[in-house]
């Protein structure tokens, strides 16, 4: 039932050339995938549980879906919808943050995403469309082709990692772990953690660290 496929499921017919007429679309597969990951965490997406969502059986998916993982590369690619992409300022810097901000907010609403970016990086049609605004905001940079792909890869890691570590400063354990770091640096025995919650040092710093570290990560990545 979950034979293997040929390449990318965008490079296939969107449902099995035998059997029944079609009566779903992997749009709204896809839609009801994202909707349940979004409520309950991505482990609960299986094709059981959203051919119940859609109110038929799991088997009737494979038609339009060979494997739950290329069901999740659905999701990714299609969330890159939600982009609201302007035309490039001139202003590299700018404009990337644009799109870094907007990635931001999209894992925020998806929760699941930044374990999928950074995980299983996934290129779709939407995913391209990004690529192509990246690509042309960096037309005039002299930086050579493949350091340009990087910085994309850059920009949608290093944004997942910064979501996730938001999503976790909320949970008990990292509480607990800084209150553990605080106690080690005030016990005389580790002179280089205690520097970092000296007043203007990392730990202690007021605001959000996002944005600076991105285009520095962006310019060292670009030369």
């Amino acid at each position: 039932m979950t034979q293997r496929q040929d390449g990318p499921i965008w490079l296939r017919p969107e449902q099995a050339r035998a059997g029944r007429p079609a009566e779903r679309s992997r749009a709204e597969i896809t839609a009801a995938a994202v909707e349940l990951a979004d409520r309950e965490g991505l482990d609960a997406v299986s094709m059981r549980r959203v051919a119940t969502a859609l109110g038929t059986g799991a088997a009737s998916l494979y038609r339009y879906v060979a494997t739950r993982d290329e069901l999740l590369d659905l999701m990714t690619d299609s969330v890159a919808a939600e982009y609201d992409l302007p035309a490039p300022s001139g202003d590299w810097p700018a404009d990337l943050l644009t799109v870094a901000r907007q990635a931001r907010q999209i894992m925020r609403r998806h929760p699941w995403l930044p374990a999928r970016v950074i995980g299983r990086p996934t290129l779709g049609p939407h995913g391209a469309d990004l690529l192509e605004h990246v690509l042309t905001v960096l037309a005039d940079h002299p930086a050579a082709p493949a350091r340009k792909v990087e910085a994309f890869a850059l920009l949608g890691g290093l944004t997942a990692l910064f979501a996730q570590n938001e999503a976790s400063a909320a949970d008990d354990d990292a509480a607990h772990r800084t209150a553990y770091l605080r106690r080690l640096a005030a016990d005389g025995g580790h002179p280089r953690i205690a520097a970092l919650f000296t007043p203007g040092g990392p730990a202690a710093a007021p605001g959000d660290p996002f944005e600076d570290v991105l285009v520095r990560a962006l310019a060292g990545v670009l030369g």
